[in-house]
This record gives C-alpha cells, sequence and structure tokens, in this order.
C-alpha cells in the first residue's frame, strides 16, 4: 500500500506559496509553507537533504544513509519520512531498500517564498 503525502505539489507555485513578503498569507499556503519549512527545521533532515544533493547520482538509498548520520535505520527512515510528507523529497522501493531524491521544485517554492 503506498502512502499519499501529505503535501501536494500544485500546478502553478505561486498559487501554492506566495512570498510571505508580498502580501498576508491566507491559511492554506501559510500551512502548506510551515510543513516545510519545520521539516527543515531539523539538524539530521538538514544533513539528509545536503547528502541527496550532493549524490552523484541524484539517488541515495536508505541503507547508505545510516552510518554517516551515526543514527539507527529507523530514526533515519522517520526523518525520511518527514522530509517526504512535506514534498521534499522522493521515495521509489527497489526491492527491499527505498532510494531517496530531492524534489527541487518544492526546495525552490521554499526559497521562493522567502523572496520579496
Amino acid at each position: 500500500m503506498r502512502r499519499t503525502p501529505v503535501f501536494e505539489p500544485a500546478a502553478d507555485a505561486e498559487a501554492c506559496c506566495p512570498s510571505v513578503l508580498a502580501a498576508p498569507l491566507d491559511a492554506g499556503p501559510a500551512a502548506t509553507l510551515a510543513q516545510g519549512f519545520a521539516a527543515l527545521a531539523d539538524p539530521i533532515r538538514l544533513r539528509l537533504l545536503s547528502m541527496l544533493a550532493a549524490a552523484p547520482a541524484g539517488e541515495v538509498c536508505v541503507c547508505d544513509f545510516v552510518a554517516p548520520l551515526a543514527r539507527s535505520q529507523p530514526t533515519v527512515s522517520h526523518h525520511l519520512k518527514v522530509l517526504s510528507d512535506a514534498g521534499l523529497v522522493r521515495g521509489e522501493r527497489r526491492g527491499r531498500w527505498v532510494w531517496y531524491s530531492l524534489e527541487r521544485a518544492r526546495l525552490v517554492e521554499l526559497r521562493d517564498a522567502l523572496e520579496g
């Protein structure tokens, strides 16, 4: 059974995530942005994003995060789930392992929301 992420990317990033500096936010866009920023507010999750961004193939097996982060596999999986639910990473199951890659468009939406 495949879980549907909480974050649903919008076809129009402006409609989803307007700039927080341009005008007051409505409740929906504020909640969407807050979920993304909250997911980034953890050092382990920032390290996961950094490792994914630096991956030569653009993806990393969940098993390859455990040793560099010095965290157990369940802890790493929890952090990846938070990032996935916020739309920041995408996982693809291959056999018994899940390979993760960045959702760069979502990162751009969060960055753009902070620009005036």
